[in-house]
């Protein structure tokens, strides 16, 4: 007799094993943006002015002494509205770099900037300064022709200076070498930019006596944009491409020009006077403590 094999059921399909969820990536420390605020590929006062007006028209020296490389003044036209600009030259290549000091400004590049500020005051027309330094040339020379004094003497005429100022911190905002042209109305920064009373480096060499710790200074003397703005030291972030200003330099530029753009025109539609009173306030009112 014939026998009939029985069905044998089907095992189940084995379920596919689930993927493991993606690592996020973690958050960016303080120490990344000051990387990414001294980044090589940065857009630099030179980049921002081929950009804006490349027959922009430079003015040499201060009457003084010497005419410093290292600090830009100059009539410029940004779209369409005639400003002077002064702003820290970095430079590019090797030679540039050496040539302004990376940046840092002798006290006749600070002379030349108030004279120019002056001109400015004289013909009514906005001020824009671009903040891009890791501080003040401390050579001797430099302290020897009175370098903290050509500093805190900005500090006091820009205070009182009868013209809109528009500051902007596009890189390293760096102790007083960055103070002494940042006095303004309007003190915009960029997202990944730094502005501090001293670099990471040097904080770290006074605190623990070891450049190492520059990450933990960082951390410590609240340098970001993010933090600046809670402090109120700043009045406005300008938010950069994803990664950084060098990921897309061209779109930073144009950003940069749009927030310079709307803050003068907001100062035009306040009387001078009003401004100054105002101007100086806010910059009394900093450090204080509230109750």
């Amino acid at each position: 007799m014939a026998t009939t094999k029985k069905p044998t059921a089907k095992k189940p399909a084995a379920k596919p094993a689930a993927k493991p969820a993606p690592k996020k990536a973690p958050a960016p420390t303080t120490w990344d943006t000051v990387q990414i605020a001294r980044h090589p590929d940065r857009p630099l006062l030179i980049d921002y002015l081929a950009a804006w007006d490349p027959q922009a028209n430079e003015l040499h020296g201060d009457r003084l002494v010497a005419d410093d490389p290292a600090m830009f003044a100059g009539l410029v036209t940004i779209g369409g509205e005639r400003v002077v600009l002064v702003g820290h030259r970095k430079g590019r290549t090797t030679e540039e770099k050496i040539a302004y000091r990376f940046g840092m400004a002798n006290p006749d590049g600070y002379r030349k900037a108030m004279r120019i500020m002056r001109l400015a005051e004289k013909f009514r027309l906005p001020i824009v300064t671009l903040v891009d330094t890791s501080g003040a040339f401390p050579g001797l020379d430099a302290e020897a022709r009175g370098q903290a004094e050509a500093i805190a003497k900005n500090l006091a005429d820009m205070s009182v200076l009868k013209a809109p100022i528009v500051v902007v911190v596009t890189g390293e905002g760096g102790s007083g070498g960055a103070l002494g042209i940042a006095v303004g109305d309007r003190i915009l920064m960029l997202e990944h930019a730094i502005y501090s009373v001293i670099s990471p480096e040097g904080c770290a060499s006074i605190l623990w006596r070891d450049g190492k710790f520059a990450p933990q200074a960082a951390e410590a003397l609240k340098l970001t944009s993010g933090w600046l703005k809670k402090l109120g030291i700043i009045d406005e972030i300008v938010p950069e491409p994803k990664g950084g200003a060098h990921k897309d330099p061209a779109k930073a530029i144009e950003t940069v020009k749009q927030a310079i753009l709307k803050a003068i025109r907001e100062l035009k539609k306040v009387p001078v006077e009003k401004l100054v009173e105002q101007r100086y306030a806010k910059f009394a009112a900093m450090g204080r403590f509230a109750k």
